[in-house]
């Protein structure tokens, strides 16, 4: 079968199509006939350590189920986290597959796993954001972005956005953007202050960087919580106002998956199954696709994504 390789190459990483054996699903596995697939910028930024098989996230059709699975038959439409996506069939793990629900295409089932997992880790496991209260996202048009725009609405909160691009800003307006900053640099915590009474952002998502870290602070409010979740920028360091964060009570977490268990994934799955699912179920929420490409252009889906071209989900359509 077809199957889409990363391996580092001159300081970056490039994608090589092979030919590899059907994988064969273990205990609590499905192998899933791959019907489309999400790009996710933190696995096309870091340089494997030799080369790995391609892409995290699908939706796909259930081919073969391995021991102790019993929620999903043969032919059931799933989407989830999957390892290795960029191939014609894949193995996802039952604890973290979800039905996809009649509205959505192949498309936007791709779409779904690893971006609004994550926002529901940052947001609503994490983030404890409520209706009424203020979100700031950084970089809001990339795809983890407008996730937790999209969510965020739905739970209804007010967002506030910053993104480099003015024009990629006003895409978003129709999705119940409140305020949007045109900007790449920290010099926004005055007009978040000054949107929200002088109070501040009640949580904000960080996924530029390090650049803008200090300034996510200062636009904080009393017991604000602020999520790490990306380097846009690439700057992993930061200077840490103590003062701010003891005098405003500030809660500082960050997201990831690379050191959480099995159970641990499975967890954030059910309570995304919760809280979240039924919203892209019932159309309150509806994944945002910036474009499709088929499988064998994805070396031009991973060039769109790099040269920052994107608003939302960019898919690979096998």
């Amino acid at each position: 079968m077809r199957a889409y390789y990363l391996r580092s190459a001159d300081g970056g990483t490039v994608l090589e199509p092979r030919e590899v054996a059907l994988p064969e699903p273990g205990p609590s596995q499905m192998r899933v006939r791959v019907r489309a697939a999400g790009l996710n910028r933190g696995e096309l930024m870091g340089a494997p350590a030799s080369p790995k098989a391609a892409g995290m996230d699908a939706a796909g059709e259930v081919d073969a189920v391995g021991a102790g699975v019993a929620q999903f038959a043969t032919g059931a439409r799933v989407m989830g986290r999957c390892p290795g996506a960029f191939a014609d069939y894949a193995l996802i793990d039952a604890r973290e597959a979800f039905a996809v629900p009649e509205r959505l295409s192949w498309e936007e089932a791709a779409a779904v796993p690893i971006a609004f997992l994550v926002v529901y880790d940052m947001l609503v496991a994490q983030g404890r954001l409520k209706a009424g209260e203020w979100l700031l996202v950084t970089g809001v048009t990339s795809g983890v972005g407008v996730a937790a725009l999209q969510t965020a609405k739905a739970l209804g909160a007010r967002v506030i956005g910053t993104s480099g691009s003015a024009a990629k800003l006003e895409r978003l307006k129709p999705l119940g953007l409140d305020l949007a900053l045109a900007t790449r640099r920290p010099d926004f915590a005055a007009a978040v202050l000054e949107a929200t009474g002088g109070k501040g952002a009640n949580l904000c998502v960080n996924n530029v960087g390090g650049s803008v870290f200090g300034e996510c602070l200062r636009a904080l409010a009393y017991e604000g919580r602020l999520a790490v979740v990306g380097y846009l920028d690439g700057v992993l360091r930061a200077e840490l106002d103590l003062d701010a964060l003891h005098a405003k009570r500030l809660t500082l977490f960050g997201v990831s998956n690379k050191l959480r268990s099995a159970e641990q994934r499975a967890a954030t799955a059910r309570g995304f199954a919760a809280d979240v699912l039924p919203m892209l179920a019932d159309g309150r929420i509806r994944p945002l696709i910036d474009r499709v490409y088929p499988l064998d252009e994805l070396p031009a889906a991973k060039a769109r994504m790099e040269a920052d071209q994107h608003v939302g989900k960019i898919v690979v359509r096998n």
